[in-house]
């Protein structure tokens, strides 16, 4: 499992985030405060604060390849 923070700051960059993240095969996950969503739901996403950073928790060891796709989409 791991973790990195994100932001999706419009409606584009959302669908092409779930477009990423419905390549992989693992479960991801978002967290915004108290709220979880898969990340692979774009109703989920939208129901989160997407004016604050996002915690992004993918189930698996292998991400590297994973997180050079969504690496536009990382933030400290």
């Amino acid at each position: 499992m791991k973790k990195v923070n994100i932001m999706l700051d419009s409606i584009a960059a959302v669908k092409e985030f779930v477009d990423i993240v419905f390549r992989y095969d693992f479960d991801v996950d978002l967290t915004s405060g108290r709220y979880a969503v898969d990340a692979k739901s774009i109703m989920g996403i939208f129901s989160l604060d997407l004016t604050k950073k996002i915690e992004l928790v993918a189930h698996t060891d292998d991400v590297a390849d994973f997180f050079e796709k969504i690496s536009k989409y990382t933030v400290d």
